[in-house]
């Protein structure tokens, strides 16, 4: 039998089409999505994990299904010193802290996979601007230790720095792989904060809260001295070049 060719679409259809996945709808429909899940975590309150604790499973099983559940509580923004904290009270120090940073790659991938399809055609060309270029420079041309830096350094909210690194050029190993090794200690310090929540007079907890509290302090005075870091390039330097060096970085 002859292949019978579908009928061209309509004018009208396509100008339908053309609307519906441009780059601002596309944008409207990620802010969508951010209101909802902000709405939804006020509603559900995950705070209650601490207090009412997690459904009566055990072994592999429960550790698997909450790192699927606080992959995707992060990226609908539940508060991860929240879940971290759950986490170690749910499953102690050395499983909580598993499936705690194994939550936060899901939860960031997830992040930045709906911030790079859904938002980024619409917002790099409003990047103008000394901060917002500068900070775009250091996040594409050196992605792996431009985000390990931001995920050690303490006080950067987690769900905004996933979606500048999905509006930047970053790539996604890089993107992941820094999420992964650089969540590693912030997060450490909430587990053990969590699993010692009982006893909070004891040492091993008030170490941890002596770790989450100094290192932001430390955090917020180096990023003050260090503000003027984030520079516009200057006239006939390349984007991705280094100003202070003149030489294109490698690609991390």
């Amino acid at each position: 039998m002859l292949d019978v060719a579908a009928p061209p679409a309509k004018p009208a259809t396509r100008r339908a089409r053309a609307v519906l996945l441009s780059p601002w709808s596309r944008l409207g429909l990620l802010a969508a999505l951010l209101t909802g899940s902000a709405i939804a975590v006020l509603l559900w309150q995950p705070q209650r994990l601490l207090t009412h604790g997690w459904p009566e499973l055990s072994g592999a099983t429960a550790v698997v299904l909450f790192t699927a559940a606080y992959g995707v509580g992060t990226a609908a923004l539940v508060p991860r010193p929240l879940l971290n904290l759950a986490a170690g009270a749910l499953f102690g120090i050395q499983a909580g802290l598993v499936t705690a940073v194994g939550g936060t790659v899901i939860g960031a991938g997830i992040a930045f996979g709906l911030g790079r399809l859904l938002g980024q055609d619409a917002l790099r060309p409003l990047l103008r601007g000394r901060w917002l270029t500068a900070a775009d420079r250091q996040l594409s041309h050196h992605g792996f230790r431009s985000m390990l830096a931001i995920r050690l350094f303490p006080g950067v909210p987690f769900a905004a720095a996933n979606y500048c690194a999905a509006v930047s050029r970053m790539g996604w190993p890089s993107f992941l792989l820094a999420t992964g090794l650089g969540s590693v200690p912030n997060t450490a310090a909430y587990v053990v904060a969590g699993s010692r929540a009982t006893t909070p007079t004891s040492p091993v907890f008030l170490l941890a809260m002596a770790f989450i509290t100094v290192p932001a302090v430390a955090g917020a005075l180096v990023a003050w001295r260090k503000r003027g870091r984030l520079r516009p390039a200057g006239p006939g330097e390349c984007l991705g070049q280094d100003a202070t060096a003149g030489e294109t970085p490698p690609s991390a």
